[in-house]
């Protein structure tokens, strides 16, 4: 089973993430998909600039002192 998985990997979360989508085109709409999709990435993109510069790091740690 550890071998499929590391084979088919991509393919198994390309199609988990297809059929999130299909459900949210059909459940809520494309445009509000749309938006979640852009909003997602925009929370990802923030996470990962203070991860970088640790800026929340620092915060959280005068915050503690």
């Amino acid at each position: 089973m550890k071998a499929i998985w590391q084979q088919f990997m991509l393919p198994i979360i390309g199609g988990g993430l297809g059929l999130i989508l299909a459900i949210l085109f059909v459940t809520i709409g494309f445009f509000k998909t749309l938006l979640l999709i852009i909003l997602t990435a925009l929370g990802i993109a923030v996470g990962l600039y203070l991860k970088r510069t640790g800026l929340l790091d620092d915060l959280i740690e005068r915050k503690n002192n």
